[in-house]
């Protein structure tokens, strides 16, 4: 069983990734299978005149990273961008890869460094017992909080158990 190691103070427990995601498809391809399988039967609620569905995309960041470098090689520079979406991330990269001015002001090459990336996504679920807790997805973990029952742990465990990308 996937350990998830509770921390103390607030309910909250990590599991960290053997190895993270390779790549924002991947990565992608989970959030967005837990969300239309909704693996933990969340269900929909009303708050305050605001109805909410049954798994809710709270927050998503992506950062890409970048090294500039002279033409001998040495590195010269070193950027990041954070977009909110993948849309976002995939089209800012080409824009940073393309943007000559930006290049120029640099006095080197720009190189996209994959492997350095980050995502996350923190999903907002609805138990049918009534509490709502947070599941975030990050390219080199899963952190599951705000939880009180341990049985949603227990879930959320055997749920990582089951996805390759997540063991």
């Amino acid at each position: 069983m996937a350990p998830f190691i509770p921390r103390s103070s607030a309910k909250s427990a990590v599991h960290w990734l053997k190895t993270p995601f390779s790549d924002v498809s991947a990565f992608q391809a989970v959030v967005q299978s837990f969300i239309l399988k909704n693996p933990f039967g969340c269900t929909s609620y009303m708050s305050v005149r605001k109805s909410h569905p049954p798994v809710e995309k709270i927050r998503e960041m992506y950062t890409a990273k970048f090294l500039y470098m002279n033409p001998k090689g040495k590195r010269i520079g070193y950027g990041l961008d954070m977009y909110d979406s993948v849309d976002g991330y995939e089209t800012g990269i080409a824009a940073i890869i393309s943007n000559m001015a930006n290049i120029a002001s640099h006095r080197g090459t720009v190189k996209h460094i994959k492997a350095a990336d980050l995502f996350s996504v923190t999903l907002k679920c609805h138990d049918p017992d009534g509490e709502v807790y947070f599941l975030s997805i990050a390219r080199d973990r899963v952190t599951l909080s705000s939880y009180l029952d341990d049985a949603i742990r227990k879930r959320v465990e055997i749920w990582t158990d089951s996805v390759p990308a997540l063991v």
